[in-house]
């Protein structure tokens, strides 16, 4: 019985789950125990606890117990309504282990299509949201002209906001290539620019913010998607030009040429100067790509080593190369590199130098991809891909072979994202925090068919790879939402109010 204090009768767990290796993110031991669950969070992890002590008991067979996926870079309501990819892209997160889904959304053209201020905007993305995740989540807000800088401060404190994002690119250049429509396109006013001169007052508004609300601030942060349009713009026009590039299977070559490393490199420099400019502290630099990124991203942290610059990768950019066969259907900002920034990438991740790896989730549907009669042609498919329910079973599977401990992919997929991004309940198997479980098989081998996936995609480009791990169960405070692919119950996702308690 649990103490007359607590209110409880019966059993004092809900649940319990025996025979688990738990994989915690702290040290570099995998333990033996039994997790069991009270009002859904973490109340004991134990060897031996006694089953009479819980409500429910489950075997869980000697499978790796991970935190929850917390897959800190999605883009829901991208390329469909978001009222349907709520649903079906949670679903895929769910079937991948993922707890916690956090989206970059913005005004402007795809997400909701429409501009002005978040006071009115953001509302309506959460009422449209509430009821059809079946994962928490959270938003990522992307200030876009200057009356969503001057909404900051009631975005952190209303809306519980904390973390902001710039896309450095999209003041002349579009979301899949060139572009000369760039105010139709951000919908802004004649009267506001999306240049350098905007993201520096993005940052300043950042810190005031911090600065105003000292309670919160070391949890408030801003992320940047860091390639220079400029360069991108020129380059794009070299290399449609050079035919080298129109071979049949070079189009992932083309549409790395056209936006070069280099690129994302300066635009990590612009990121970090500005940065230390304006005294914001916390800085992400979102999904590096290449050698030339990190290697710009390293060195800055050396130049301005005052200032926090957590640096993340997608698990596409670790799992594919130019060569895919999944050609244009793995078009991606920044896009998908040579096998050399392929195998830096794993080297950086080896070593420590990245924090967090994520999916950059951004369903979109074959047909809107590439309608049929532009099959063979990169330069007009659109960019991004779905990914979420393969992020932990990849990395488990090819970090396995190259050395990755799992407590170290517990660390980039649950706890450095958590705490960075004012998670303060998830991201650890331990009493207190939400019971937020992923059971992994890390010895299942199974290949990729994008049939079996709830996401509405259709496709995937991690088509027929092999992965030598699977997830086999996914919790959401201590309810089972997935159980061998499929997702199980209504949505229960809560919105993800930042920095939590």
């Amino acid at each position: 019985m649990a103490p007359e204090s607590s209110g409880r009768t019966g059993p004092e767990f809900d649940l319990l789950i025996k025979n688990l290796r738990v994989v915690r993110p702290h040290g570099n031991v995998v333990h033996e125990a039994d997790v069991a669950i009270r009002d859904e969070r973490f109340a004991l992890v134990a060897p031996g606890i006694d089953p009479a002590r819980a409500r429910v008991v489950e075997d869980g067979r000697g499978l790796l117990a991970f935190p929850g996926v917390v897959d800190a870079h999605m883009h829901s309501g991208i390329y469909s309504p978001l009222a349907e990819d709520a649903v079906t892209e949670s679903k895929a997160a769910a079937v991948g282990g993922v707890t916690s889904s956090l989206n970059y959304f913005r005004t402007g053209q795809y997400y909701l299509n429409k501009g002005g201020p978040y006071r009115k905007f953001f509302p309506e993305v959460l009422a449209i949201s509430k009821n059809r995740f079946h994962v928490d989540y959270g938003f990522h807000l992307a200030p876009m002209d200057r009356t969503h800088i001057g909404e900051i401060p009631m975005l952190i404190e209303k809306f519980g906001v904390a973390s902001f994002k710039i896309f450095m690119f999209y003041g002349s250049h579009g979301l899949h290539g060139a572009s000369d429509s760039q105010r139709e396109f951000l919908m802004i006013g004649e009267d506001d620019r999306y240049d350098v001169a905007h993201f520096e007052f993005v940052m300043r508004g950042i810190q005031a913010a911090r600065e105003a609300l000292p309670d919160k601030a070391s949890q408030v942060s801003l992320s940047l998607h860091c390639e220079t349009a400029e360069i991108m713009t020129a380059y794009t026009k070299l290399v449609q030009k050079d035919r080298r590039y129109a071979a049949p299977g070079m189009g992932l070559a083309a549409y790395s040429a056209s936006r070069p490393a280099h690129s994302e490199g300066l635009a990590v420099f612009t990121a970090a100067y500005l940065a230390n400019e304006t005294a914001l502290p916390n800085i992400n630099l979102l999904h590096l790509s290449s050698r030339k990124a990190l290697e710009a991203a390293m060195a800055m942290s050396e130049v301005f080593p005052h200032i926090d610059f957590k640096r993340e990768v997608t698990i596409g950019h670790l799992m594919l190369d130019v060569t895919s066969a999944a050609a244009e259907f793995a078009k991606v900002n920044p896009p998908i590199r040579p096998r050399e920034d392929v195998e830096f990438l794993w080297q950086a991740l080896l070593a420590g130098e990245v924090d967090w790896v994520v999916s950059d989730h951004a369903c979109c549907r074959q047909e809107l991809k590439v309608p049929r009669r532009y099959f063979g042609n990169v330069w007009m498919a659109k960019s991004g891909f779905g990914g979420s329910e393969y992020l932990l079973p990849a990395l488990v599977s090819e970090g396995t072979k190259r050395g990755l401990g799992f407590p170290e992919m517990a660390r980039l997929t649950s706890w450095n994202p958590a705490r960075r991004y004012g998670l303060n309940r998830k991201g650890d198997i331990a009493p207190g925090y939400d019971a937020d479980l992923a059971l992994v098989d890390p010895a299942h081998t199974w290949v990729i068919r994008a049939g079996d996936s709830p996401s509405t995609q259709g496709y995937t480009p991690f088509e027929g790879l092999e992965l030598s791990a699977s997830v086999r169960a996914t919790y959401l405070r201590g309810t089972k939402i997935h159980q061998d692919g499929r997702v199980l119950g209504k949505p229960r996702g809560r919105y993800l109010h930042r920095p939590t308690a």
